[in-house]
């Protein structure tokens, strides 16, 4: 099967499978604050990804690419939607376009749209320095995301078998590139040795990606003569992942995604630690179901019920959101107490001003 067919296959499943809303949310509560001593119009949504200044703590997370004209089309309108609001977006993996530069196009076109917005390049672990300097250029990149997909690959009737030296070669990226790189996973969340051991190669971000949103192993499943059942239910969901990475690292960027389809969803998960949320499944679903007006509506309503919730909290600021207090039962509190990760600590914190 070409990259290009299994691109549009991949987007046609993951619509199709959709997200199980596993991703631990409903085990974080805030704490109601009555006297917030805050107004709305202070709430600021700025926030950084390493040295990356955006306008808003949500970010269009990699998608698609590489699969022709429906793709393109797809970018196109992911580019105009980042444009129009002011956010940064990722693109999907470019190895199929380094592979085939006839699908170039599909990736380019998001810089043609959005020619000053801020664009996240992507490749797989398995890239050399050559390759991510071939997929930065290709976008005039401001940084690059290297995904981590080891179940997905195995799950993968023709995926990669083979994961050894990954980190070294996310090391050599690191030096011999010029923006920053971002480590994500893919659906399946990310421990704190793993962020510890990225940021002792000098990663300047990492993305979760936690289990709960699109399941990539289900996808590859549903294109096996056999499917690997246990992948299914594998993985480590996103809220107990974004502590994790902050509790694995002294000053990286964390950022979260999986399964994240709410305002609600976007608070929780900066509250436990993430300074950007990334959203693709659940944006793909609303702008082919709906158009790219029904998408920019929705993420300008994301803005306002943040915003809203900041004040409720009195917090005027995204990091004094990851600084309000909350309480982490259930699940979540089980694993996290499990792992020596201290949750007491979340129901104390006060908001300084």
């Amino acid at each position: 099967m070409s990259r290009s067919k299994r691109k549009w296959d991949h987007i046609q499943l993951a619509l199709t499978t959709g997200q199980k809303r596993l991703a631990g949310f409903e085990d974080i509560t805030f704490i109601h604050q009555s006297l917030p001593n805050t107004a709305l119009k202070k709430a600021n949504l700025c926030t950084k990804i390493g040295e990356l200044h955006l306008s808003s703590p949500i970010f269009i997370n990699g998608m698609t690419g590489g699969g022709g004209e429906k793709t393109l089309q797809l970018n196109r309108d992911l580019a105009l939607a980042a444009k129009e609001l002011d956010l940064a977006i990722s693109v999907g993996s470019q190895m199929s376009a380094l592979k085939d530069p006839s699908e170039k196009e599909t990736y380019q076109v998001v810089r043609k749209e959005n020619p000053n917005g801020i664009i996240i390049g992507n490749l797989g672990s398995e890239a050399t320095v050559d390759q991510a300097k071939g997929a930065i250029d290709m976008i005039e990149a401001n940084a690059l995301q290297i995904h981590l997909n080891v179940v997905q690959e195995l799950t993968m009737p023709e995926g990669d078998r083979d994961f050894r030296s990954a980190l070294y070669r996310i090391e050599d990226i690191v030096r011999k590139t010029d923006v920053p790189i971002i480590v994500k996973e893919v659906g399946f969340g990310m421990n704190k040795e793993t962020v510890s051991q990225l940021e002792s190669v000098g990663v300047s971000a990492v993305d979760v990606g936690g289990f709960g949103g699109t399941n990539f192993a289900q996808i590859e499943n549903e294109r096996r003569e056999r499917d690997l059942p246990f992948f299914n239910e594998w993985g480590i969901p996103t809220s107990i992942s974004i502590v994790e990475a902050k509790n694995g690292c002294k000053g990286l960027s964390i950022l979260g995604s999986g399964g994240i389809q709410t305002s609600l969803d976007i608070a929780k998960s900066i509250a436990l630690g993430a300074d950007a949320v990334g959203i693709a499944g659940y944006f793909l679903k609303i702008l082919m179901n709906h158009g790219i007006e029904s998408l920019i509506e929705t993420i300008q309503a994301m803005h306002t019920e943040l915003a809203i919730m900041m004040t409720a909290l009195g917090a005027e600021s995204i990091e004094d959101l990851q600084k309000t207090p909350i309480i982490i039962s259930g699940h979540t509190h089980h694993w996290l107490n499990e792992r020596s990760i201290d949750t007491k600590g979340f129901s104390q914190r006060k908001i300084h001003k």
